[in-house]
């Protein structure tokens, strides 16, 4: 416990004394709006790189860029072992009013993404093209996903610190200025993206170089921001060294999103596989467009979650149970009404949405009759997603892995390899649906012990 904390008066984190006390609906919006600016503009900056590739490349590239998600997923994992850990000991420290170990965990983001994102760095160059042809890259689509991949992992150290300390930014009462860097890295690679593909006829090479260029300049901010004495958490010498303890407490919050992440890279390589077994190269596309569409509606459910996640954790910290329910609550009917609007877009208007990244008419074909299908039962998705993050956010990685798993493991993969084998590529669209009912269920029931536990605190 730190005996002289003082959080120091700056606009971005001037009530993060009071979020036991003021109204959640305002506290809600006012973290989860920067959040969802921010992740909404991350759905975009996967998008930009898919429309500017499609139309300034060809179809193939696509395909090959959806090849590479596996392995941007495996290094997401990673990174969120590290900063969704770390942010949410942050949260919780700082609502038990322990600003020592919260300034701990934040040197300790810096040093483990260093380390760990040196190590996948390394290994993946090495193995790189043996990985994408299991992942399930052809001869047309392998040269794209190579050339792809080889500047991303080049800059995958950047990658981890940026996402780390961003996530410790939002959780320290800063959730506008973790918006500004976002929205500083779109507006970077959006602008970079045409130049380097178009102007300088560098092809999908020049769209990972903008990439790891736009994430360069948002972290810059960010080491600026830590590097100011005045911030509620800053960078200091002794902060910088791997602490006993600490990657053990990291981790155990980390697990839950980084089992999420591993089993979404193994679920995509499972995906791309069928897909490229029962339908070739163009349905690897179509499945690589129609993710990138419903990741658009996922991400602002994240920036819900992100919202959520402090203020849950501060007053779960504070013992303030009946607003820990409250807000989820409130989250969860804000996510219901993202994802009824995704389900609305992809029965009514898919031609419109596909259209946005490719002219061709076969892959635009292909991407309609998908995303009709996947996203079948989509409304319900919002119950599962809150759940798992509000356990994480209350230190419960346990229940927060355990929803994870059900949905992609227990239920996805052995749907994945029923249905293919009796309808074929309609087959694999289905299994996604199907998963998202049962996982829907699940996810009702131990939320529903859980509240029921909180209460009898109250």
């Amino acid at each position: 416990m730190h005996p002289a904390v003082k959080f120091i008066g700056v606009p971005d984190n001037q009530n993060i004394l009071t979020l036991d006390k003021e109204r959640i609906t305002t506290l809600l919006f006012r973290y989860s709006l920067p959040a969802i600016i921010s992740m909404t503009a991350a759905s975009i900056y996967n998008m930009v790189d898919v429309m500017f590739i499609g139309r300034g490349v060809n179809a193939m590239a696509i395909s090959g860029l959806s090849l590479t998600l596996p392995l941007m997923n495996l290094a997401a994992a990673f990174g969120s072992l590290v900063g969704v850990g770390a942010s949410t000991l942050i949260s919780v420290r700082l609502g038990q009013k322990d600003l020592q170990t919260a300034e701990i965990a934040l040197g300790n983001t810096v040093m483990l993404n260093s380390i760990i994102g040196t190590i996948y760095t390394i290994l993946s160059l090495i193995f790189l093209d043996p990985i994408l042809v299991f992942f399930g890259a052809s001869e047309q689509t392998l040269p794209y996903a190579r050339e792809y991949m080889q500047v991303i992992l080049a800059g995958n150290i950047i990658t981890h610190i940026y996402y780390g300390l961003n996530d410790n930014l939002r959780a320290s009462g800063y959730p506008k200025k973790a918006m500004t860097a976002t929205l500083l890295a779109v507006a970077t690679n959006c602008i970079l993206d045409p130049l380097f593909i178009f102007g300088f006829n560098w092809g999908i090479r020049g769209a990972a170089i903008a990439t790891v260029i736009s994430q360069a300049v948002a972290l810059f901010i960010l080491i600026i921001h830590y590097s100011n004495k005045n911030s509620l958490l800053h960078f200091q010498k002794h902060i910088f060294r791997i602490r006993k303890g600490m990657p053990r407490k990291i981790f155990t919050v980390g697990l839950a999103p980084f089992l999420l992440n591993v089993c979404n890279s193994f679920i995509i390589i499972i995906i791309n596989r069928s897909f490229f077994h029962f339908g070739g190269d163009y349905a690897v596309g179509a499945y690589g467009i129609a993710n990138r569409l419903t990741f658009f509606f996922v991400m602002i459910i994240i920036g819900f979650n992100q919202g959520m996640q402090p203020l849950v954790g501060y007053n779960y910290g504070a013992k303030q149970y009946t607003r820990v329910i409250s807000l989820f609550k409130l989250t969860l009917l804000c996510a219901t009404c993202v994802t009824t609007l995704a389900f609305v877009v992809a029965q009514f208007f898919p031609q419109a949405a596909a259209s946005i990244f490719t002219d061709d008419p076969e892959l635009i074909r292909l991407t309609v009759e998908g995303l009709r299908i996947d996203l079948a039962v989509f409304p319900i998705v919002s119950l599962p997603m809150v759940t798992s993050n509000f356990f994480q956010a209350i230190r419960k990685p346990g229940k927060a892995i355990f929803l994870s798993l059900t949905r992609q493991v227990i239920f996805l993969i052995p749907a994945l390899l029923i249905l293919p084998r009796f309808f074929g590529v309609t087959g694999i669209w289905a299994s996604l649906p199907v998963a998202d009912t049962v996982s829907f269920i699940v996810a009702g029931i131990v939320i529903t012990k859980q509240i029921k536990d909180l209460k009898k605190t109250v």
